[in-house]
């Protein structure tokens, strides 16, 4: 039935004895075995047997052993061989003997075969991208096996690529494996003439070496400011790639200052300060192979003052070099500044820290020198004035450090101010004052004529010592008091003075240019001009008298500050030739006066001149305050001011006031909010009214909070989010509230009301009597009068004071005059004029002024009780 396998083998011959009497029979007779497995062989002798051995194919008998045994059993004799192999093949042999001598035998031929067998098919095989591979899968048998590659359940050899081929030792070669080829590869071996066939599957695997790829080259972090920096790098391989991180050749392990993430992808620096700043190594690495990628961490510092001390030296030094150091990343700028007067040495950007920067003032005295992270300020010919702070200013993209030093200049004193020139008079007092720079500070002192300051000649000078200056008080008591007082100052570098002269003052000349100017009927302006001496002291006050020309009137003077160049002459009379004299007054005394300026007033014209109208905005932004000063009143005195206003646009009508003569100002209140408004001034005496004076003012944006434009709107809009059966509700409170209010009012003023009737009818008793109590329609009548048809414009104003003049006298000068042994007295007063010009208006508040709406034809005049009283 084995027809189509090859097998070598011999049958079995069976000898016997012919006539003899043994008989050697073997079982079986044919002796084929494949390698490796175990078969015995039985040898069967008949007859009168003295002794039975087997025979190996080299004729020598064969004894048990560990693969092969031998065991007899009367006439049987077995042979089993264990675990065969290919040299247990040949002719084995079974001899019989007889107790009579004659012997017997009987042969097999054994055959041995090789089944298909794997003796080198090791799976899984790897194999690094790219190389030649070659899959080994060795496989034997008798006779020679044919074997066949299969990958994905096709033959290898039928693919059209030719990096597959088959080698003479039926190896399966990949020339340049790629990862797509990786997979199970079935090595399978098939004997044709046995129709036997076996296989191996084989996985190989393709390990690919890592490639390592980072996100960023360089990641710019900045230093102490509690920032992370983020490294990341992947890397692609077979099998999957170890990453670690290295700086300087140190492997970064997770700690305070370091942490991984993604499996080591990703290293975070931890409080980047100036030292992370540098190269970090990302390193991948498995079985095929390692591959390392850098990433720059790029740390900015803002900058720092690293040196900066302060200078000593004196003035009239040759030179003199402060230097400034810094750090920082990028590095910084350095910049100069002289703190006293802000004024900066060097300006414009460092050009390249490998080029030094040299900057002069522009009188060439000063040099700034700049090189890498040091600069330098250099002075020459060092002055006392560029003592002081100066500013060292480091600036970069990240940020900006300054730093001050001190320069100390020593030099010898020199004296301040130039004023060497003081003027007073007998009995009055004088500070002269001496004021010297110097470091060290000087030991300053006073002489006159060689004689030292303080003496006992000289009580009525005194000496005040301040730091960094000196005063002298003078007391002049006669003419020998005026003249040279010498200041000297000594430090240890030097030794100066300074003369100083006391001049008796003079009364001053009379002024210049003395005109009448904006002459009305009424009244006329005065201006005039300093005059060309002053006595060597200011003017305190001027005297202005007025009188007609005709010398039948007495002066009528008036008085004003020194400092003005104006005053307003009133209560003249109309159409008439005045004379006007001016003289000027300083701390000596009166000056003489100037000869007589003439002018004419103007006839009587009736109306009075339009007032000056300025304005201000109210205490809210919808009130306004309008001011205004009188100007001729012509000929007759003002009754009272008439003021308008409305909306420019016309949306609404003119609304007016009435002011009293002695009022300067109205309140408008309750605006419209951010509306343009023209307001006309009117000044109404007698004779008619003035022209209007016009104004225009815009009030305020409305605020943003829910306040209304006044109380009724306010109301209404807090109303809005209320339904109607709630404010009716409210209203109907409100109304109750009040008519129990009236009811307790008339029950203890006037014994009447509803509480009053319950109160008879269950106490039987009258209710407590009112003072003052009133029969009800005796006091309903009495409210009755009271009633008026005629709508009435009420103003009330503030009450405006009347300024008081003290009468004019000798003040005292100020600074030098002003004793220091003595409080300082109080400016000098203007002198008492007889013609009082109101005081500007005072700050109004928003009850200062009541309005009513009322139409133009309405407006009577109404006499005031709360009107003020100049």
């Amino acid at each position: 039935m084995e027809g189509f396998r090859i097998l070598s083998m011999v049958g079995l011959l069976i000898y016997g004895v012919q006539g003899a009497p043994l008989s050697v029979v073997i079982s079986p007779s044919v002796g084929e075995i494949s390698v490796a497995d175990s078969k015995f062989f039985m040898c069967t002798v008949s007859g009168d047997v003295a002794s039975i051995a087997w025979f190996d194919p080299r004729g020598v008998a064969i004894e048990s052993s560990d693969r092969v045994s031998v065991s007899r059993q009367e006439n049987e004799v077995a042979l089993t061989i264990y675990r065969v192999t290919v040299d247990d093949a040949g002719v084995y042999k079974c001899v019989a003997s007889a107790t009579d001598g004659t012997t017997g035998e009987g042969t097999v031929i054994v055959s041995i075969y090789q089944r298909v067998t794997f003796k080198e098919a090791r799976s899984p095989q790897e194999f690094k991208e790219g190389d030649d591979a070659i899959v080994e899968c060795h496989v034997i048998s008798s006779p020679e096996p044919a074997v066949m590659w299969k990958f994905n359940e096709r033959n290898v050899m039928m693919k059209k690529d030719a990096r597959f081929s088959l080698l003479s030792n039926n190896y399966l070669q990949i020339r340049g494996i790629r990862k797509s080829d990786e997979g199970v590869y079935r090595c399978e071996g098939r004997i044709l003439a046995r129709g036997e066939i076996d296989y191996r599957d084989i996985r190989v695997l393709v390990n690919v070496a890592p490639t390592v790829r980072v996100r960023q080259n360089a990641v710019n972090a900045t230093a102490d400011r509690g920032e992370n920096a983020r490294l990341v790098c992947t890397a692609d391989g077979f099998p999957e790639p170890i990453i670690t991180w290295t700086r300087n050749g140190e492997v970064l392990e997770v700690s305070d200052k370091y942490a991984l993430r993604a499996n080591g992808s990703e290293l975070v620096v931890k409080n980047v300060a100036k030292g992370d700043d540098g190269e970090y190594l990302c390193s991948a690495e498995n079985k095929v192979g390692e591959q390392d990628a850098e990433v720059t961490l790029k740390v900015f510092v803002k900058p720092e003052i690293t040196y900066l001390e302060n200078k000593t030296t004196s003035e009239l030094e040759e030179q003199i070099v402060l230097t400034c150091e810094s750090e920082g990343e990028p590095l910084p700028t350095i910049t100069w500044r002289r703190v006293s007067d802000q004024h900066v040495f060097r300006q414009g950007q460092q050009a390249s820290w490998t080029r030094p920067i040299t900057r002069q003032t522009l009188e060439g005295r000063i040099e700034v020198r700049s090189y890498a992270k040091v600069s330098s300020l250099t002075l020459r010919d060092v002055q006392y004035t560029d003592a002081g702070e100066y500013m060292c200013i480091a600036n970069n993209n990240v940020g900006q450090a300054s730093a001050a030093m001190h320069l100390d200049v020593a030099y010898g004193p020199k004296f301040a101010g130039e004023k060497v020139t003081y003027h007073s008079w007998p009995n009055n007092a004088v500070n002269v004052t001496c004021e010297v720079l110097a470091n060290p500070k000087a030991a300053v002192s006073w002489s006159r004529d060689g004689q030292p300051i303080p003496s006992a000649n000289l009580t009525n000078v005194i000496v005040h010592s301040f730091p960094g200056f000196s005063v002298l008080e003078i007391t002049p008591e006669s003419q020998s008091d005026f003249g040279s007082y010498n200041c000297v100052a000594v430090n240890n570098i030097a030794s100066e003075s300074k003369e100083f002269v006391l001049v008796e003052a003079a009364l001053p000349s009379a002024p210049q240019s003395v005109k009448a100017t904006a002459v009305y009927s009424t009244s006329a302006e005065i201006t005039l001009e300093e005059p060309d001496y002053t006595g060597g002291v200011p003017i305190l006050t001027y005297t202005v008298r007025v009188r007609p020309a005709n010398g039948l009137s007495e002066w009528t003077s008036y008085y004003f500050g020194g400092s003005e160049n104006t005053v307003k002459v009133t209560n003249l009379e109309p159409n008439t030739q005045y004379m006007a004299e001016v003289s000027a007054r300083n701390g000596v005394g009166d000056g003489p006066f100037t000869k007589p300026t003439l002018f004419y007033t103007e006839p009587i014209r009736g109306e009075p001149s339009p007032p000056k109208v300025h304005g201000s905005v109210g205490s809210t932004g919808n009130s306004y305050v309008i001011s205004w000063v009188s100007q001729d009143d012509g000929g007759s005195p003002i009754q009272h001011y008439l003021v308008k206003h409305r909306p420019v646009d016309g949306s609404a009508e003119w609304l007016e006031q009435r002011a009293p003569s002695t009022s300067k100002h109205a309140m408008l209140s309750s605006l419209k909010w951010n509306t343009e408004y023209e307001v006309h001034v009117r000044a109404i005496n007698k004779e008619g009214d003035s022209d209007p004076a016009e104004h225009r003012f815009t009030t305020q944006p409305k605020p943003t909070a829910n306040a209304g434009d006044d109380g009724d709107s306010g109301i209404l809009r807090a109303a809005g989010g209320m339904g109607t059966g709630a404010i009716i509700g409210i209203v109907i409170v409100i109304f109750l509230i009040l008519l129990v209010a009236i009811d307790v009012t008339c029950y203890f003023l006037k014994k009447c009301g509803l509480l009053m009737c319950i109160t008879v009818s269950l106490c039987g008793k009258a209710g407590p009597s009112g003072k003052g109590a009133a029969d009800p329609e005796q006091g309903k009548a009495s409210y009755s009068k009271e009633e008026s048809k005629e709508p009435i414009v009420e103003v009330k104003t503030e009450e405006e004071a009347t300024a008081n003049h003290e009468d004019g006298g000798p003040a005292s000068e100020p600074t030098e005059t002003t004793p220091l042994t003595q409080p300082e007295k109080s400016p000098a007063k203007e002198e008492p004029s007889e013609t009082v010009t109101a005081p500007p208006a005072p700050e109004v508040k928003a009850d200062d002024v009541e309005l009513k709406t009322v139409p133009n034809e309405a407006i009577q005049p109404v006499a005031n009780q709360n009107e003020s009283k100049a």
